[in-house]
């Protein structure tokens, strides 16, 4: 549904995108993840026409995305920074959605509106940052897009509406297969929610793949063995390698069966395989280890 090639985009001498590809299935929702200022921002505004990649190809139901306004208007999106009207309330910019979107669903908007307990004649700039949140997502929803691009949508949410923002996305893609693309921080969340993930890093992507699959690839291995040495485990793909007193940790990146089948040739006294999280899985991947963030994951 959505698929970028090949994307680059460049600031003077900084190049943001370098031959960036993104797949995000139809009906899927796909958390894009990266560190501060890996290009998540930027391949979003190039994702919603906002900007024009310098190379590559950005399309959405196989058609191209920049100055498309038949694509444009499929598309829902929630940006980390918001923009209303200065001067509007949320009916006058329910009023406006409503001329800009053919698709507009005025019935869902006033449940909306009442679910999340907003009012209607107050001026969206006297909102608080998580009401003004509430409010435009009440907006973009109802325009009941194909396509929902999200760049921290729950920041500044407390746990029972983000509880219910995610109900609204999940049931949307359930009977509408609608697909979402969320960019967040809060991996601990996208991994209840996502269907594939995408890792970002310095403007290209490191790893694509279903959550499922990633999880089932990655694995903390703990070992202990009577005399400890450092056995080779040739076959083995190791991300990280440390010993903590008698137990040896190892990250690899293999097929359970695979891992048990190389180390029990060693005779481990204790052989453990735990899965990772995401965000476990997200610091080795990019070598945070290595960068002093290990005490955050254990």
């Amino acid at each position: 549904m959505i698929s970028v090639s090949k994307v680059d985009k460049s600031f003077d001498d900084f190049k943001a995108l370098d031959a960036l590809d993104i797949n995000v299935k139809r009906g899927s929702i796909y958390g894009l993840v990266g560190t501060n200022g890996s290009g998540k921002t930027t391949i979003i505004k190039h994702i919603t026409g906002v900007l024009k990649p310098d190379a590559g190809e950005i399309k959405i139901g196989g058609e191209p995305v920049y100055d498309n306004e038949k694509v444009k208007a499929k598309v829902g999106f929630i940006p980390d920074d918001l923009y209303f009207f200065s001067s509007y309330n949320l009916r006058e910019m329910g009023a406006f959605y409503k001329k800009l979107y053919p698709t507009w669903n005025g019935e869902r908007f006033e449940a909306m509106v009442k679910q999340f307990n907003l009012n209607k004649r107050r001026k969206i700039s006297r909102f608080s940052k998580g009401m003004q949140k509430q409010a435009a997502f009440s907006l973009v929803m109802s325009t009941m897009p194909e396509v929902l691009i999200l760049d921290e949508p729950i920041d500044g949410l407390d746990p029972i509406v983000r509880k219910l923002v995610w109900k609204y996305i999940v049931d949307d893609v359930a009977d509408r297969e609608m697909t979402v693309l969320v960019s967040s921080h809060n991996l601990k969340e996208l991994e209840g929610i996502c269907d594939s993930i995408g890792i970002l890093s310095h403007g290209h992507m490191v790893l694509e793949r279903d959550l499922d699959d990633l999880k089932s690839d990655v694995h903390k291995v703990q070992l202990a063995f009577q005399n400890p040495t450092e056995e080779p485990f040739e076959r083995l793909n190791i991300l990280h390698r440390e010993t903590r007193g008698t137990v040896e940790l190892l990250i690899v990146r293999n097929k359970r069966e695979d891992i048990e089948a190389e180390v029990n040739k060693y005779n481990p006294l204790i052989f453990d395989v735990l899965p990772l999280s995401l965000e476990e899985i997200f610091i080795y991947e990019l070598g945070g280890v290595d960068n002093e963030v290990e005490g955050i994951l254990f």
